[in-house]
């Protein structure tokens, strides 16, 4: 049947450790959401998901078409912007604090049952 091998990385197994451990996935925690490649284009994908921020981008683009324009064009993006710009900061430190969490996660000692 199926078995499973278990090496501890401790010194003289250290070389047959890394040697196994290569053929198999890690078991490390990841709990956030974003990385620094994708943070921006993801959380602006989920913010706009909120019927209020898709609501003020439509006032936006209205406002760029010159009959229905009530005020200057940059003005009324300053709501939106803020609203996103706040949000986008509040999720990125709210990430962080997951990544340093599964980082003290993943960096504990365990104790190794032996007979």
């Amino acid at each position: 049947g199926k078995h499973r091998i278990v090496i501890p990385c401790l010194g003289h197994f250290k070389e047959e450790y890394e040697k196994v451990s290569k053929l198999y996935m890690n078991n490390k925690i990841r709990t956030t959401r974003y990385t620094l490649l994708n943070f921006l284009p993801r959380n602006l994908f989920e913010q706009f998901h909120r019927v209020a921020n898709l609501y003020f981008l439509f006032l936006v683009v209205l406002n760029w078409i010159p009959l229905v324009e009530a005020f200057q064009k940059e003005i009324t993006m300053l709501p939106l912007v803020g609203v996103l710009t706040i949000i986008a900061v509040k999720d990125g430190l709210e990430d962080y604090s997951r990544y340093k969490m599964d980082k003290q996660m993943n960096n504990l000692i365990t104790k190794v049952y032996s007979r």
